[in-house]
């Protein structure tokens, strides 16, 4: 029997962008996607495609200015995120209670001169109106389920106290305290060696899997994506430029970019590929394929003719490869 999942998160035609010296950067590019609760998506690319801007704009937690939601929405549980201000309280709300995050780094996101228990007593005080003394039993027993050893008393300890894979740990266990709708994991493992960094996904993968909850996984690393998750993104220069189940992607990929990326993922005896050329500048781009420099299948076509939507090859397989649409007749 399928099993059935409701619509969580709903982003259509997101464009974020930055105002600099040099000109308006288009880092997030007409970006549309959804995310069922319960699944896990992936969106992986590399540094600067514009994956991390694209759920910081949807936290709403950029600086304003520089940056700018140009267009877009944000359709959560029915409600139009974008509608409120990013201070707001309804915004307040949301984030935290149903929504977590988790950085790359827990140093910058945790305080270094309060204890770990009082920064996440006050996510439960706060969200949940709960008393302290509640809240510390219930930080206490998110800790241990986490795997932090003597959790009552590591409530007393500061985040310097803390090795790097154990403050992640406490930013896992902070995410999932108000038992959330979603978390988005931004790149929450990058910074770790690969032991600790395995141990941390089995972890997260294990949490959200028991309290059904969405997870958006952002990261560079399309192995990590294909062992845990349903479905993924690929995004480049700012686009999603292939869209699908992990199966399908990986399997037969549709837009030379993520056969890039598969490629880079380290194999046992055999000889990494990289992705030759650099990413183009996202200021005043031509409408022409953003890859087109990188890429081994361009055609003359490519030269000529605007990069196509995302447009659907086979079910729930999308792709904005020109090539690939031509081969599969559909443009």
């Amino acid at each position: 029997m399928t099993e059935t999942r409701e619509r969580l998160l709903t982003v259509e035609n997101l464009t974020t962008e930055f105002f600099t010296d040099r000109g308006t950067v288009v880092a997030v590019n007409n970006v549309s996607y959804h995310i069922d609760s319960g699944e896990i998506l992936g969106l992986v690319g590399e540094s600067g495609c514009g994956k991390s801007v694209s759920q910081l704009s949807l936290m709403q937690l950029l600086r304003m200015p520089p940056a700018r939601i140009a267009s877009g929405k944000a359709v959560f549980m029915g409600v139009d995120l974008f509608q409120f201000k990013p201070k707001s309280k309804e915004m307040c709300a949301i984030r935290g209670r149903d929504i977590s995050m988790i950085f790359q780094e827990p140093m910058t996101s945790l305080n270094p001169s309060m204890t770990i228990g009082r920064q996440m007593a006050e996510v439960l005080m706060t969200h949940l109106n709960m008393g302290k003394n509640e809240a510390l039993e219930k930080c206490a027993d998110m800790l241990d389920q986490v795997g932090i050893a003597d959790a009552k008393k590591r409530l007393k300890d500061y985040p310097h106290q803390f090795s790097g894979g154990m403050r992640q740990r406490v930013m896992i266990a902070m995410a999932m305290l108000c038992n959330p709708k979603l978390i988005i994991a931004d790149e929450a493992t990058t910074a770790l060696d690969a032991t600790i960094q395995a141990q941390l996904l089995e972890l997260l993968y294990e949490m959200v899997s028991k309290h059904n909850i969405a997870l958006t996984m952002v990261t560079h690393n399309l192995g990590i994506v294909a062992r845990y998750a349903n479905r993924v993104n690929v995004m480049y220069a700012g686009r999603i430029v292939e869209s699908g189940t992990t199966r399908q992607v990986w399997a037969n990929p549709l837009h030379p970019y993520t056969e890039g990326l598969i490629s880079c993922v380290p194999k046992l005896g055999e000889k990494l590929e990289a992705i030759k050329g650099m990413p183009p500048s996202l200021i005043n781009r031509p409408p022409t394929c953003p890859f087109l420099n990188r890429c081994k299948y361009r055609q003359e076509c490519c030269f000529k003719e605007p990069v196509p939507p995302l447009t659907e090859v086979e079910d729930g397989h999308a792709t904005a490869c020109l090539v690939r649409l031509k081969e599969a007749g559909k443009i």
